[in-house]
């Protein structure tokens, strides 16, 4: 064996005094020397450092040492460094030399360094030298010559790669020097500076002394109490001391594959700029394969539609976000044809659930044309898209009048980021080729075809398809072929950046009948691509994707198909496909692009083979060490474990290997790879090395009984391994990037875990441990900058490698900036805030980590039974990837590794999942093949290697078949099993039987049961004696194995049912160290336990590992045996467990043989005093079918107990006789610990049989501990007086549009009103007193409930932006002062953000500006929530605890909680320790019955009056085929019911009730009210939408006073009447006497006195008759509106509200189905009555008419051709309509033959039609169609529309131009013609505004506009109209006639002549269309006629005459 050697021997002339530490570098690999501590002028280090070499040593290498000044906190301070070359080494192998070192500039230093080098080649060449030269060091400072037990088996201490074996081959081991004693080079715990946290592995350099460890683990531990207690969650138990372990994952269950509720909820509010003339649109919603449409609206381009579509799934969450959902308007659809697309929108179901809150609310959606990409954008869509999973709530924002939200451009439906011109581009998916596919078909198939056509043929015909954005593209199909090549690309043309987040590739084997997927490759556009400002497109490979599914034998029914459709975790490689993906922004200018988006499939060019890299070969090695924990099911047949890469090592189905391999070494000599493979090892070794078989899985081996559940199999001494070589292309920088990243988030996260403990267990200092945790951050990003910039050239490098290079290291390296920056500013109260940045850091590492082009593809590990795949594990081979490079090598790589087997597929859902198939202590390298030599470095030392038997002699290279360890050290276990809490429910009791059962090794061993409890306290201590753990003690004290705990439930019946399971590792005790603290005895720690993904309670345990020391003699000759050399006396301590801490014999006679937790490790008691109030039971159920009739409560808690009174009968009064009973119990002091309080309901039958009701758990008793009132504090009583200031809440700036009424004289508020009127906005009307009602105040409210929400939005934003200028102000070091400079100019960045936010802020700032000011109106409270959680569910004194039966439902069974609640008990706890201070006892008036529970009221039955206000419910879940419902409200309450059934709303979602109900109740029997809503159905039963249950007893006697809310003032009439029996003057004097307060004293000048608190108010009040008389009732109010501001009893008094509640469907649960907003007023009987509710219903529209008279129109465009004549003249008519096309649209009649475009028509329209003023829309009531049975209302916003158009006989009219005016806010008409121009409408927003309800009569020009061919605007025509609006009283009044009739006819237009129909009156056509033109033309051919005719009758006649002149007749 060559190998290298370097003696260190010292470092001299070094300066200062300090600990140095030495790096010795050879070949890239670095050794450490140990630390030279606190030495002056010389370092002794005397270290031999050896390189194990394969190729021979080039005279041109070099040798490198670098000596550093070593600082335990800091990074290492370098002296100098050493090179040498070994040219003379070489040669003689043999140098000693002295020489100076040289600094970082080059220059040489006074150091030097003495060395002395060997090198021995393998055939001894240079000269020879004895194993025993370096042997002479024994100057040991400590004269006793200790060695490490390692380095006698290893030969050498540091793990370099010497195998092991060749210490048996004769040569001494050598020794090297170490600190004192044995247990000296000790790693240290979590301790450990940061500083070696980078050089784990080979280089550990700290050998710190013991003493050392325990000082500082004393100083961690000082502040300390030693009774805490950390919740050892999932890291800590996890935590990674050493560095030969690696985590375990503790969470067992694959969550992705299993399918979930999900709720999409589309709103279409209305479509704007829809591009095309006169259209008929109708929207058509698409979710994947669903599709639902709006009704039509005909001839508009602006259509309302308002519909509510729900489209509810139950798919996987990938499948649900991968949807598509599309959004598209279509032209003219009918039942007959399907209509023209305008445009459509799409987005993924993801890109929503993404946004805050998951949801979109009113956006207007960009549509386009997928035909035409040339075209541009096609109009808007405004919806709202919400998408609600289970248990997730949706917030709507608040409905309210829509100003701002007309703003199309501020309010587009995209994601922040993206911009709102998106473009077209190209994305060019290229499909090259695919290789490793399994076999797709029978043998027996082949085997014909091979009969007949003679042939073999690959069983697979593979095509590959594309999907994304909702379209498929395929390639062609390749026949038979397990190695297809396709060459073709893909092309989707689609809108960039797209709205879809994922493109999905598959490949399917086609097949006659039907195709199936062979696997599926997700590819997330977001890891491909960055849209920052250096971003890149997206861009992918050319490289190899790998694909996982399911096994690869063929079976006709694959169970696992889902897996191959790339739902769940593939558990077997499938294929790999060579594919990239480019896009390219498309210019739709240039006229030769095609402009549909249809998919394209074209050919490409092939690629080289180099192109993905350059393949390699790659070594696999897995060792098995343990096998245990494998199922019973199993446990009885032979058992193998086989390990595939790819598929390398598959030796069942691996089918298409060969072809692989062979092309592999076909490539390799093309390339001439193979010499390149050996150029670095001699000849021989190539030679061996070819023909090395892999060893892909374990000998058969039969598995031994561990306990009745599990097996384990018998690898004790001897471990089986595998080695698998394969050839991949050479990717491994990705991993290796990708690696460190992982590790700088994990370490990350496990930092945020300790933060969060320390912060849940309150203990000191979170903010320190976070500062390191930013500061580890921060070095680890920049250290990731300065690695990963390694192998930029290397063969194979794609654009996607580069750029996402560029930007990972851009972002680390901001991410470090910026984590410097917060640590900065982490301050004690700060923390949580920073805490919440740093988790963001965490995700965004995450994110980058993925690295989305595969190389190597991931490890699977099988169990193998019978030749069938049992059970499997998934491996990522970036995991145990090996590199030089410490960081960047694989976290698992060279490491052991729990591993734990589950089954495959849909199998490992549910039980299946949870119970573990195997534990396997797993030791895994994948490298270069080149780099093998380290393969076996991590493994635990003391084993020999056993290669397979065939290898000759001289082949020590080939991996090892099996370990033999001949090493075992022998522990026992101690594992303290305190309780546990919060268990899984697994029996019908609603209770569990469990016990535990602790796995360590092969052993096993169960705590005793405990029947009937969640919150078992076992109390009990398990000794497992003779542990046998193989490997060397060292390390094992620093890794030991981690046990496995598991909780069952037993069952009378059938084997114990799986609760849950958590992992642990033990503290270790060596048998050298000191038992006790600060590590020993061990404290108690909380675990985490988990059932699957969901936690299923928590352990409090201890766990220690005590070693057993050896007998000295048997040690001896042990080594003898093995060495056959003496050994000097070895100093261990005396043999046998006497060293062990003792165990004291079982104290509790009863529980037998049962050891308890000893004293030092359970929790120090004291005596604690808990007192519980028993108020009574609600709402039990049945048990057993029988009624609950005589209830008891039991309390437990720690053991002890109380019982309530027996309820004689429940049906009559189910509250408790006796209100408070008390006990005592000793308790931790640790509040931590403290024990679950335990409450059961039994009912106690006949013959003395109780029956368990139902129980719950009080987990945490913190809330209920008593503390004494702090006198000074709260009570202030010696400040005085207090006068309070009454300005309304100061926390909530009110906008300028709301002015808040406070207590101020009514007169004053009538100048105001006075004087605004004066002073700007005459417009606006006088609200008149008696207009105002309920509903004023109402919308009054919600406005106010926008603006502050809109406020808070605001601030937030604020508040966020100036954070964020911090950081980056910080980050480039910039003064405060430059801060707002800077802001600035950022805000001028931010433009379009900015614009958005001004939507929300503006109001503020400009809003008088903007909008009237409103008259001021009395408000409410709207909360947008329920009341209760405003007010801690009303839990202020009586508290409310669910009682729980049945077995609790898993995820898969869809059980949720609220099923398995019985009852409800309702009391209260209250615990405090003993003694009580004496203070609270001596107040006057203390009852000692009721312990602390004073002043609480008497529980016996009460008669109230519950009065239900229903105002209105929102968003109903539609309940009908037509999406919609007809709801109407059922209200119950105990007994009585009311049903609303007659007064359903037809066809509403959003129904206005406006109703109270009034229902009389006697509490406690009847306190559960329930609200539904119906849905009424003509045929059949109604179905319920949804329902809301509210709890009034705990209103009732809340001290919040929810009994009726205070309203902010008190008046006797109107619209705000008071509605309390009580007036405010009596309330106030109750809670006063009450809460036992001074007061209220009334004074002078409108002061009133409330214990040591002054209110002003005013004193004034007016009746009805506006009578003035004094009160004190405004005094009153004003006390009870501040009333939280009184010392010790104030609390906030429940106000006049409204409340939201959200209504839900037990069949849908945890599933919004719409809101409901509503309140409740209780009423004593037996206090005064009530008055009448007041009047909340709707309402109702008030009448009008609108008259329109058409005078003129002029310059209307001329469509026509004359007839006959050929000129340009239209036939103009114009028509209108207000509330919708069909119903009531008029004509004028038609102005014909208009030459000139002018028309005359004075034409009147009459429309009459209901408005509701407050909400500015129109109330239609309409059949929605023949069938329907009611009519329906709509309400529509007030819009006229008028048109103008071209009439034609014969054909269908022509539409010319129309004009939509809002009648709330339209522009003033032009005076005349002229001024009339297409700019009223273009610059609508500019222009002012006027309302038709305010000015009552407008009379102007308006333009007509149309679109032309390029959707530009375009005038078309001009109106003179006059509007006229009347209401119906006035109209009735004055009636008037349609057109020109009568009464008040208007007088015929004076239209010309021309005007008339040609083949009505053809003479009158020939007057005036011949006459007038061709007159003179006319005459002149008469008289040419005149002349003609004259001519002829000369020429007829002339003859005649001639003859008769001639003959002279």
């Amino acid at each position: 064996m060559m190998a290298l050697m370097v003696h260190l021997k010292t470092v001299a002339h070094l300066r200062g005094r300090g600990d140095r530490i030495a790096k010795v570098t050879f070949r890239g690999l670095p050794f450490y020397s140990r630390i030279a501590e606190n030495c002056e002028e010389v370092a002794n280090f005397n270290e031999t450092f050896r390189w194990p070499i394969a190729s021979r040593l080039d005279g041109n290498e070099m040798l490198e040492i670098q000596v550093y000044n070593y600082s335990k906190v800091f990074s290492n301070r370098l002296v100098g460094t050493f090179c040498m070359v070994l040219q003379k080494v070489a040669e003689e192998g043999h140098l000693e030399l002295t020489d100076t070192l040289i600094d970082d500039n080059n220059t040489s230093i006074k150091t030097s360094v003495t060395i002395e080098i060997r090198y021995q080649p393998m055939d001894g060449t240079v000269g020879m030298w004895s194993d025993g030269e370096f042997l002479d060091v024994p100057d040991d400072r400590d004269g006793m010559f200790a060695f490490e037990t390692d380095s006698l088996l290893s030969g050498q201490s540091h793990g370099s790669g010497t195998s092991p074996g060749r210490s048996l081959q004769g040569s001494i081991p050598t020794f090297r020097k170490a600190g004192k004693g044995v247990f000296s080079a000790m790693k240290l715990g979590k301790i450990k500076s940061s500083k070696d946290d980078h050089k784990k592995g080979a280089d550990e350099p700290a050998v710190l002394d013991m003493e050392d460890l325990d000082r500082k683990a004393m100083r961690l531990a000082g502040t300390l109490d030693p009774d805490t207690i950390s919740l050892a969650s999932v890291t800590a138990v996890t935590t990674n001391v050493s560095n030969k372990r690696s985590k375990p994952d503790i969470k067992m269950e694959p969550s992705s594959g299993r399918p979930v509720d999900y709720q999409i909820s589309i709103t279409v509010i209305e479509a704007r700029q829809l591009i095309g003339l006169n259209m008929d649109p109708v929207v058509c919603v698409e979710i994947g394969d669903d599709k639902k449409y709006t009704s039509m609206k005909e001839s508009t381009n602006c259509p309302y539609y308002n519909e509510y579509f729900v489209f509810d799934f139950h798919v996987p969450p990938d499948v649900m976000f991968d949807k598509i959902i599309k959004l598209s308007v279509i032209h003219s659809k009918n039942l007959l044809r399907s209509g023209t697309l305008v445009g459509t929108f799409k987005m993924d179901v993801g890109t929503v659930y993404s946004q805050p809150e998951h949801q979109f609310y009113h956006k207007w959606a960009i549509l386009s044309d997928p035909d035409d990409i040339t075209a541009g954008c096609k109009g808007y869509i405004k919806c709202d898209i919400a998408v609600v999973g289970k248990g997730d709530n949706i917030k709507t924002p608040h409905k309210a009048n829509e100003t701002d939200e007309d703003d199309i451009e501020g309010n587009l439906l995209l994601p922040e980021g993206i911009p709102a011109e998106r473009q077209w581009a190209r994305f060019y998916v290229k499909i090259y080729r695919a290789e490793g596919l399994p076999k797709m078909n029978t043998s027996i198939m082949a085997n014909v075809k091979k009969a007949f056509i003679g042939e073999n043929r690959d069983l697979v015909d593979p095509y590959v398809q594309v999907q994304f954005a909702g379209q498929k593209g395929k390639t062609s199909v390749q026949k038979s072929s397990y190695e297809p090549i396709w060459n073709e690309q893909v092309i989707f043309t689609e809108l960039f950046p797209p709205l879809c987040k994922r493109l999905k590739v598959q490949i399917r084997d086609s097949d006659k009948v039907n195709d199936v997927a062979i696997g599926t490759h997700f590819i997330d556009l977001r890891k491909i691509s960055n849209d920052g400002d250096k971003g890149f497109l997206p861009t992918l490979g050319p490289a190899w994707v790998n694909m996982y599914g399911s096994t690869r034998q063929y079976t006709l029914m694959d169970e696992h198909q889902d897996l191959n459709e790339g739902l769940g975790e593939g558990v077997s490689f499938r294929a790999r496909l060579l594919v990239s993906i480019a896009v390219e922004i498309l210019d739709t200018t240039s006229p030769e692009i095609i402009s549909s988006t249809e998919v394209q499939v074209e050919s490409v060019s092939n690629i080289s083979e180099s192109a993905t890299g350059k393949i390699d070969e790659f070594f696999l090695f897995g060792s098995f060490l343990e096998a245990t924990m494998i199922d019973r099911k199993i446990g009885d047949k032979p058992i193998s474990f086989e390990i595939t890469i790819g598929n390398y090592g598959n030796q069942i189905d691996g089918v298409s290997k060969p072809s692989l391999s062979k092309k592999k070494k076909k490539d390799g000599e093309s390339e001439e790879e193979e010499s390149e493979l050996i150029q670095n090892s001699s000849e021989d070794e190539a030679d061996e090395d070819s023909d090395l078989v892999s060893v892909s899985s374990t000998p058969l081996m039969k598995p031994v009984i561990t306990d009745r559940n599990y097996f384990h199999l018998p690898y004790f001494e001897k471990k089986p391994c595998v080695y698998i070589k394969s050839w991949w292309q050479d990717q491994r920088r990705r991993l290796y990037n990708s690696n460190m990243m992982d590790k700088i988030a994990d370490k990350l996260e496990e930092g945020l875990n300790d933060v969060q403990e320390i912060i849940k267990t309150e203990k000191a200092f979170p903010e320190r441990r976070l500062r390191g945790v930013l500061e580890e951050l921060s070095i680890g990003c920049s250290r990731f900058v300065t690695l990963a910039n390694k192998d930029v050239n290397q063969a194979g490098r794609t654009k996607l490698d580069r750029e996402r290079l560029k930007s990972c290291m851009r972002e680390m390296d901001s991410m470090g900036q910026q984590a410097k920056q917060i640590r900065t500013q982490v301050k004690k109260n700060t923390v949580k805030d920073k805490l919440k940045l740093v988790q963001n850091f965490l995700q965004r590492l995450r994110f980058l980590a993925d690295e989305p082009q595969h190389s190597i593809p991931d490890v699977f590990i099988w169990m193998m039974s019978n030749n069938k795949r049992i059970a499997y594990a998934r491996v990522p081979s970036k995991d145990i990837l090996y590199s030089i490079v410490d960081e960047e090598t694989g976290k698992d790589c060279g490491k052991v590794k729990a591993v734990f087997l589950k089954l495959p597929g849909k199998k490992g859902f549910g039980h299946a999942g949870w119970t573990v198939q195997a534990k396997l202590e797993l030791y895994l390298w994948l490298g270069l093949n080149k780099q093998r030599k380290d393969f076996l470095t991590g493994l635990p030392n003391g084993f020999e290697e056993l290669k397979a038997t065939k290898t000759g002699p001289g082949l020590q290279s080939v991996p090892p078949v099996s370990l033999v360890y001949n090493m075992k050290q022998v522990f026992q276990l101690r594992a303290h099993m305190y309780q546990a809490r919060s268990l899984f429910a697994a029996d019908s009791s609603g209770l569990s039987d469990p016990f535990a059962r602790v796995f360590f090794s092969t052993h096993s061993q169960v705590t005793e049961v405990l029947s009937e409890t969640l919150c078992p306290t076992w109390d009990q201590l398990l000794v497992f004696d003779d542990v046998e753990l193989f490997g060397e003690a060292s390390e094992l004290r620093d890794d030991p194995p981690i046990i496995v705990v598991e909780i069952y439930d037993q069952d009378t019946v059938g084997k114990a049912e799986f609760i849950g399971r958590t992992f642990a590792k033990p503290t270790i005790k060596m048998c050298d160290e000191h038992y006790g603290p600060p590590r020993f005895p061990p404290q108690l720690e909380y675990y985490q336990i988990y059932r699957g993904n969901c936690t299923a309670g928590e352990l409090l345990a201890a766990f220690e590992l005590l070693q057993i020391p050896y007998d000295a003699e048997e040690i001896r000759r042990a080594l003898i045996a093995v060495h056959n050399f003496a050994v000097p006396q070895i100093k261990i301590g005396q043999g046998g467990r006497a060293d062990l801490p003792p165990l004291e014999g079982p104290t509790d006679s009863e529980r037998g043989p049962i050891l308890p937790v000893p004293l030092g490790i359970r929790p120090v008691l004291s005596r604690y005093r808990i007192e519980v109030l028993f108020w009574g039971l609600r709402d039990l159920k049945r048990i057993n079918l029988a009624q609950v009739d005589r209830p008891r409560v039991d309390i437990e808690c720690a053991g002890r107990g109380v019982q309530s009174a027996l309820i004689q009968n429940y049906k009559k009064n189910p509250n408790f006789s006796t209100l408070v009973k008390w006990f005592e119990v000793d308790l931790p002091e640790n509040e931590l610990l403290h024990p679950p309080l335990n409450i059961r309901v039994v009912d106690c039958r006949a013959f003395g049989r109780y029956i368990l009701v139902g129980s719950h758990a009080v987990s945490s008793l913190r809330r209920f501990i008593y503390s004494t009132p702090d006198k000074n504090s709260n009570n202030w009583a010696t400040a005085g007086d207090i006068v309070v200031n009454m300005d309304s809440d100061p926390g909530v700036r009110k906008m300028d549009t709301v002015v808040k009424l406070d207590a101020t004289e009514e007169e004053n508020d009538k100048k105001k009103k006075k004087k605004k009127k004066k002073g700007g906005v005459e417009e606006e009307d006088e609200t008149d007193e008696r207009v105002l009602d309920w509903w004023s105040k109402y919308f009054a409210s919600i406005e106010t409930l926008k603006e502050t929400l809109r406020a808070q939005e605001a601030a937030q934003a604020e508040a966020e932006e100036r954070e964020d200028l911090e950081i980056a102000a910080e980050a480039a070091d910039i003064k405060p002062d430059d801060l707002l400079l800077k802001g600035s100019k950022m805000k001028e960045k931010t433009k379009e953000k900015k614009s958005s936010k001004d939507k929300k802020k503006g109001l503020a700032a400009d809003g008088s500006e903007r909008r009237p000011v409103k008259t001021k109106v009395d408000e409410l409270v709207v909360y947008n929530k329920e009341l209760e959680t405003e007010y801690g569910n009303f839990e202020d004194w009586l508290h409310t605890f669910n009682l729980y039966r049945g077995k609790a439902g898993d995820d898969d069974e869809h059980a949720l909680d609220d099923d398995r609640i019985v009852g409800r008990f309702k009391g209260s706890l209250c615990m405090y320790k003993l003694p009580l201070s004496e203070e609270i006892t001596r107040e006057a008036g203390f009852d000692p019955n009721m312990g602390m529970f004073q002043s609480i009221p008497h529980n016996d039955p009460i008669n109230v009056l519950v009065r239900v206000y229903v105002v209105r419910a929102t968003e109903l879940h539609p309940a009908d085929i037509n999406g919609k419902a007809d709801p109407y409200i059922v209200i119950k309450l105990g007994k009585s019911e009311v049903k609303d059934k007659e007064n359903y709303i037809s066809k509403q979602l959003n129904p206005v009730f406006g109703k109270s109900f009034d229902i009389e109740a006697t509490f406690p029997m009847e306190s559960m009210l329930t609200v539904s809503v119906y849905d009424w159905d003509l045929v059949g039963t109604d179905d319920l939408i949804g329902e809301t249950k509210i709890d009034l007893e705990n209103r009732f006697y809340s001290k919040f006073r929810v009994t009726c809310g205070i309203s902010s003032n008190y008046s006797l009439h109107g619209y705000n009447v008071w509605r309390d029996p009580m007036k405010p003057s009596q309330i106030l004097a109750k809670l006063c006497k009450e809460g036992k307060i001074d007061g209220p004293h009334y004074g002078p000048g409108g002061k009133v006195k409330v214990a040591n608190r002054i209110f002003t108010g005013p004193t004034e009040i007016e009746d009805e008759n506006g009578l003035k008389k004094q009160t004190e009732e405004h005094l009153a109010l004003a006390v009870l509106n501040h009333w939280e501001e009184i010392p010790r009893v104030g609390c906030k008094l429940v106000p006049e509200h409204v409340e939201t509640r959200p209504l839900l469907n037990p069949d849908k649960p945890g599933i919004e189905q719409g809101r409901i907003e509503m309140w409740v007023d209780m009423f004593p009987m037996d206090m005064p009555a009530p008055g009448p509710a007041i009047d909340i219903s709707p309402r109702k529209p008030k009448s009008f008419e609108l008259r329109v008279v058409i005078w003129n129109t002029d310059d209307v465009i001329l469509e026509d051709d004359a007839f006959m004549t050929g000129e340009k003249m239209s036939d103009i008519y114009v028509r209108g309509w207000l509330k919708g096309q069909q119903e009531d649209k008029q004509d004028t009649d038609v102005h014909y033959h208009s030459l000139t475009g002018e028309g005359n028509f004075n034409w009147r329209f009459v429309f009459p039609f209901d408005y509701l003023m407050a909400e500015e829309k129109i109330v239609i009531s309409k059949k929605e169609s023949m069938f329907s049975w009611d009519e329906t209302e709509y309400k529509i916003p007030p819009r006229l529309t008028l048109q103008v158009w071209d009439a034609d006989h014969f054909s269908a009219d022509d539409f010319l131009g129309a004009i939509e005016l809002d009648l709330n806010r339209f522009p003033r008409g032009a005076k005349t013609a002229k001024q009339c121009s297409i700019d009223m409408i273009r610059n609508e927003q500019e222009l002012p505004t006027i309302s038709i309800f305010k000015q009552k009569r407008v009379k102007g020009w308006w333009p007509f506009v149309a679109r032309d061919e390029n959707d530009e605007m375009e005038l078309t025509g001009k109106v003179e109209a006059e509007l006229h609006l009347l209401t119906a009283e006035e109209a009735e009044k004055s009636p008037v006639g349609l057109g020109r009739n009568e009464p008040d006819p208007l007088e015929k237009p004076n239209r010309p002549d021309t005007t008339f129909l040609w083949f009505l009156s053809p003479l009158k056509a020939i007057r005036y269309l011949v006459c007038n033109r061709y007159k003179w033309l006319i005459i002149k051919i008469v008289l040419a006629l005149l002349l003609l005719i004259m001519l002829g009758l000369f020429l007829y006649s002339m003859p005649g005459y001639l003859v008769k002149k001639l003959l002279g007749a």
